[in-house]
């Protein structure tokens, strides 16, 4: 079959954080140096417009293919093969979708409202990233193309026209808002992680990944510390140093979880009084905690702990569950936008042939009627009508067995021509 605009059919083949185990996606991941060698495999298969989206939440292929069946299988063994696993081994494990459910999983992947974050804002760049490796390997048609500049789109409506990314839905994305809050643009910043806790750590890479200047590692014990500033990138300060430390510090982010407090309120006073007052912003993640709650009560000290950011976190993940509704809203009428585009389009052809065969009778008529147009008006009206007479004939001849045919087709033609009952 040659592939045209009417026979491609949009095609999901994957695995998700719902239809499957980590491990197994783990198995199935294709990194970015193994993409060219995995496009190419499904190339050698038969898929020749494919892009492979490899993420922490999902593992899929989107193709363009005739046969929806057949793309399934090929994607299916080629996971297969990735992941060192049977065919079968995968029943159940992988979802398959097609023609608009195709369509409205990509758009809703692409505005991040299919991962297990919603509203995770780097979704989009992955699919862009893996958008250029399949340009690349010369696996992007017109159809992939067109299919992804509508999931683009209709992203770009759920970015603009909902608050679906909007607010912070995890402990660290809480303090890092707290700290925008306050602080602003967080690269004139220095922070300060006072502690090697699991939290105090995650929240400190979310404190770097929104751009502060510098951050200094401190803990009770040094090599703790060093241990955790190598792993983060970041510089070591000596604990017995935390006064000065501090009054460096825009951010501090405390996880120590001792058995007693390691900030005062009259440690962060001093503090400030070097700062000449300009405030701090202190995240306290230690269970049992680490900054003494009569910090709050000291100006330009602003306190939060796992509790303040938990709700935050809570009311951010209730705020984009109900900003998906509208999302989802989007999402559908782009799907149907482009699905009823995409069919439009494919009468193209037929209404090309169409123009060029009256257009050929046209030619015939004139030369044979030459200057007479009452003649070349009757001929013309003759010659367009006589094939669809003889076929409506024919047709409606049959039988009970077409009776169907005959009033499928009578529909058909009061519908193209505008007919009315007389």
């Amino acid at each position: 079959m040659v592939e045209g605009l009417s026979t491609l059919r949009p095609v999901v083949v994957g695995a998700n954080h719902r239809s499957s185990s980590l491990a197994l996606r783990d198995a199935l991941f294709v990194d970015d140096a193994s993409q060219p060698d995995f496009l190419e495999r499904l190339r050698g298969a038969g898929l020749m417009q494919a892009v492979a989206l490899s993420t922490c939440d999902r593992v899929e292929v989107l193709a363009m293919h005739p046969d929806p069946r057949e793309a399934e299988t090929v994607v299916t063994k080629a996971f297969a093969d990735r992941g060192g696993v049977s065919v079968d081994g995968l029943a159940g494990e992988l979802y398959a979708l097609a023609d608009a459910a195709a369509v409205r999983h990509c758009f809703a992947v692409t505005s991040s409202l299919d991962s297990l974050v919603i509203g995770e804002p780097h979704v989009l760049g992955q699919v862009k990233a893996c958008h250029r490796l399949a340009r690349d390997a010369g696996l992007c048609g017109a159809e992939m193309e067109a299919l992804l500049a509508a999931a683009y789109g209709a992203a770009k409506r759920v970015r603009n026209e909902t608050e679906v990314a909007e607010r912070p839905v995890s402990i660290a994305s809480a303090a890092v808002q707290f700290a925008r809050d306050l602080h602003g643009d967080l690269s004139e910043c220095t922070a300060l992680l006072v502690g090697a806790g699991e939290m105090g750590a995650l929240v400190a890479e979310s404190v770097l990944a929104a751009g502060v200047r510098r951050m200094v590692v401190t803990a009770p014990r040094a090599t703790r510390a060093e241990s955790m500033a190598e792993s983060l990138n970041c510089h070591v300060g000596a604990f017995e140093d935390l006064p000065q430390l501090l009054a460096e510090a825009d951010v501090v982010v405390s996880s120590v979880s001792g058995r007693q407090a390691i900030l005062g309120a009259e440690q962060v006073h001093q503090a400030l009084r070097k700062r000449r007052k300009k405030p701090i912003f202190l995240v306290d993640v230690g269970i049992p905690g680490d900054i003494d709650p009569a910090v709050n009560r000291v100006d330009g000290a602003f306190l939060y702990d796992l509790n303040d950011l938990e709700r935050l976190a809570m009311e951010g993940r209730a705020s984009r569950q109900a900003a998906a509704r509208d999302a989802w809203s989007i999402i559908d009428a782009e799907v149907a936008s482009f699905t009823k585009g995409r069919a439009a389009r494919t009468a193209v052809p037929a209404i090309v042939s169409l123009r060029g065969h009256f257009e050929h009778v046209r030619e015939e008529v004139m030369a044979e009627a030459g200057d007479d147009a009452e003649k070349a008006t009757r001929l013309l009206i003759g010659r367009l009508l006589h094939d669809p007479t003889e076929a409506m004939k024919d047709i409606a001849a049959g039988g009970d067995q077409t009776r169907a045919d005959w009033i499928a087709a009578e529909h058909l033609l009061r519908r193209l021509f505008q007919l009315h009952e007389r």
